[in-house]
């Protein structure tokens, strides 16, 4: 399971993902991050975040992090299975 979104503290939201705090993610337990990008505004990212949401797919994500292995850079997070 993926989840993709933004966030100007990273470290935070996956804490509070993975404190249960965020409902729609609280069933995902415990999420680590596998990927990221990073922008300058708010803006930029938000239009990162839904450029990849629209996708819809699993291994169009999982192509962005192959693709990217060695450069961590989206608030992308995987519940190991």
């Amino acid at each position: 399971m993926f989840y993709v979104g933004h966030s100007g503290e990273l470290e935070k939201r996956i804490r509070k993902h993975n404190e249960g705090l965020t409902k729609p993610t609280k069933s995902g337990i415990p999420w680590v991050s596998v990927y990221h990008e990073e922008y300058q505004t708010r803006s930029e990212a938000l239009k990162r975040e839904y450029e990849i949401k629209r996708w819809k797919s699993r291994k169009m994500i999982e192509k962005l992090i192959s693709a990217h292995a060695s450069i961590c850079h989206i608030g992308c997070c995987e519940f190991p299975r």
